[in-house]
């Protein structure tokens, strides 16, 4: 089970962090996303880390103001900073339970939690 939180409504230039825990997995070679969609478009990775080597991946669209946190053991923040309104979209945190490289299609991903809304605007 996966549990996302701290969406809400920024202004431009703002900064947000959300928290995806989750709960019932065992195994450490897992791997917790953060990917976004807007309506009308196809979901996208934002960032994930493979939790039991540290890996991770930043989509180039927020290097330099994204930023992963390990928070403990089952829960993963995503401190977004500089906020841009083409950031506006509905965030959901995800789990790959394959013992593979890190790997950020959506497809890989087979568990997910609710999304989560963040609002970018004045």
């Amino acid at each position: 089970q996966l549990q996302a939180s701290g969406g809400g409504l920024v202004q431009p230039g703002g900064s947000l962090r959300l928290s995806c825990t989750a709960s019932g997995f065992t195994a450490d070679y897992y791997a917790i996303g953060w990917f976004r969609q807007v309506p009308g478009m196809g979901r996208e990775a934002v960032s994930c880390m493979r939790v039991w080597d540290g890996s991770t991946y930043y989509a180039d669209s927020i290097k330099g103001r994204f930023t992963l946190f390990r928070d403990n053991a089952k829960t993963l923040s995503l401190q977004m900073d500089s906020l841009k309104p083409e950031d506006m979209a509905v965030y959901y945190c995800a789990i790959d339970s394959s013992r593979v490289p890190i790997r950020h299609g959506t497809r890989a991903y087979d568990y997910w939690g609710q999304g989560t809304q963040v609002t970018v605007s004045s």
